[in-house]
């Protein structure tokens, strides 16, 4: 990593912990800053604080005491999941003290070039298949972000041998000052978690930051298809790559009749590609330019696509049990992803669905539903689920108490040849801390099936 000087002797509040909260911490004390750790776990349930102790990092634990501006902080390090409505973030954005997330922190310290992708769906799958295409291509990509690891302590061992392939929440996105990738993509944009950001033109924006400091030495790859992505591309610096489903482009990925194409050139057929989903195109062609622009072949990319089938949570193939096939889409935290879940099947479906209540109807699922035989819910919206099913004609319907519960039942509704599908349509935390704790439940009481 560089050896920066910047928050030498610096003082420095990291404020949430988590995994990115205690990275940037341990990685800004190796920089030679004087780190105060603010997380709202008690000390004494709180194992990653009292390790950042044993440090030498002071560590303040139970609340967020706005008192803690008194202490004269040169930057907050934010986790991504604390709102800037919170008190703290208030009161320092008011005296002029810059809040960064720790993705800044690891573009500061990062000799590797970034490949940054956001987007309101398919953001784990294109970062994941970007990854495998540069591994096949044998350009030593890593992997960081959203998408599980750290971006900071991915960027701690980098060389400048490596990319790192990074996966941006809009949440991160809107703590950057510097960072810049050399090549950044925005898959889609629909409306999601204006709970956070109060309105759908600051939820854009947020996502619009991936492009803010590129220049015309980096690209942007965008969705073609979308007013909401070409109009971020309309502003940004970088030299544009689109990518369409729908039409044949001069420049770019597209499909071209019953192939995908670059530029022009045919890379591979349509029928030969192993991941499901006719979504799943997007990713594939945003994916595809990434690995261009890296130098990755066309072998590389075909053997790559011929035998990617998803990452887990993500309409993930989970087994096969008497005829009936299980698929796992935990990930499905908004009501696109699971109308592109229910897209990619044609057989009849038992779907589960359900989960946090955050005002929305799900009317927007009634056309979606036709192949869908039964509908087992769970969560806070069970009851919107289930008023949308009945509009949709499904007479097979029944509430449990969680997902558990919801494997045995949508098996006892199934017949040889249904998929049973998990794909909630809402975030999972009115009961499980996260969509992957939810989706291993749902594994796990598949394996009990058998």
């Amino acid at each position: 990593m560089k050896q920066i000087e910047t928050y030498r002797h610096k003082k420095i509040l990291v404020l949430g912990l988590a995994k990115s909260g205690v990275t940037a911490a341990a990685l800004l004390h190796k920089l030679g800053a004087f780190v105060t750790v603010n997380d709202r776990k008690p000390l004494s349930e709180n194992p990653e604080a009292r390790g950042l102790l044993e440090e030498g990092i002071k560590v303040i634990c139970g609340d967020h005491p706005v008192e803690l501006l008194d202490d004269g902080f040169e930057l907050i390090v934010k986790n991504p999941g604390i709102p800037y409505n919170n008190p703290i973030i208030e009161g320092a954005l008011e005296k002029g003290i810059s809040v960064i997330t720790e993705v800044e922190l690891a573009y500061q310290i990062s000799e590797a070039p970034f490949i940054g992708i956001t987007g309101t769906n398919g953001k784990t799958t294109t970062t994941t298949l970007v990854y495998e295409m540069l591994k096949e291509g044998q350009k030593q990509p890593l992997i960081a972000g959203n998408i599980g690891t750290v971006a900071s302590g991915v960027a701690e061992e980098a060389t400048k041998e490596n990319t790192i392939v990074i996966e941006l929440s809009s949440f991160q996105l809107m703590g950057i000052e510097a960072f810049t990738p050399k090549i950044a993509i925005i898959t889609n944009i629909y409306d999601a978690h204006l709970d956070y950001h109060g309105s759908r033109k600051e939820y854009i924006k947020a996502k619009a930051n991936i492009t803010k400091n590129q220049t015309e030495n980096d690209y942007l790859i965008v969705n073609y298809d979308q007013e909401d992505t070409m109009e971020i591309a309309r502003h940004s610096g970088a030299k544009i790559i689109p990518f369409s489903t729908k039409s044949e482009l001069s420049e770019g990925a597209y499909l071209c009749g019953e192939w995908i194409c670059f530029n022009g050139e045919k890379v591979m057929e349509v029928k030969d590609i192993a991941l499901p989903g006719v979504h799943n195109l997007e990713n594939i062609l945003s994916a595809l330019v990434a690995a261009k622009l890296t130098g990755v072949d066309n072998l590389a990319i075909q053997e790559v696509l011929k035998t990617f089938t998803g990452v887990k949570h993500r309409l993930q193939y989970v087994s096969e049990i008497n005829g009936r096939k299980f698929y796992n889409d935990s990930k499905a935290t908004n009501i696109l992803a699971t109308v592109n879940a229910l897209a990619a099947f044609k057989t009849p479906v038992i779907l589960l669905a359900g989960g946090l209540d955050r005002g929305n109807e799900f009317d927007e699922l009634i056309p979606y539903l036709r192949n869908v035989k039964a509908l087992i819910t769970f969560g806070q919206t069970a009851p919107k689920l289930e008023r949308v099913a009945k509009e949709a004609g499904i007479k097979m319907m029944k509430r449990v108490d969680n997902v558990g519960e919801a494997v045995p039942v949508a098996y006892q509704y199934s017949q040889s040849g249904d998929v049973i599908l998990l794909s909630p349509a809402c975030a999972s935390w009115d009961q499980y801390k996260t969509f992957e704790v939810r989706g291993d439940i749902f594994i796990e009481a598949v394996h009990k099936l058998k």
